[in-house]
């Protein structure tokens, strides 16, 4: 339970820190901490799945933000598609 918790705080710091290298996206900061959420799961899932997960050893919390904030940067590439 405790380890979903934490994720959630990743993902939120993640998708905070997207937002503010991102400027312009006009999604605000609600919706860029959730995108970070959802990044970080999909990135992760992601790295899982082609095999990039645990490139650094023991350390869930930093993989976990970096897939936030490349997922969340994603994210906010695709919605500025569709908001366009």
């Amino acid at each position: 339970m405790i380890h979903l918790l934490v994720s959630i705080v990743v993902g939120g710091i993640a998708g905070f820190v997207a937002g503010q290298l991102w400027k312009g996206s006009g999604f605000g900061i609600p919706i860029n901490v959730i995108l970070g959420i959802v990044g970080a799961a999909i990135m992760g899932w992601l790295f899982n799945f082609f095999g990039v997960s645990r490139f650094i050893p023991n350390a869930f919390y930093i993989e976990y933000f970096i897939a936030g904030v490349l997922g969340a940067l994603l994210l906010l590439y695709i919605g500025r598609l569709i908001k366009k």
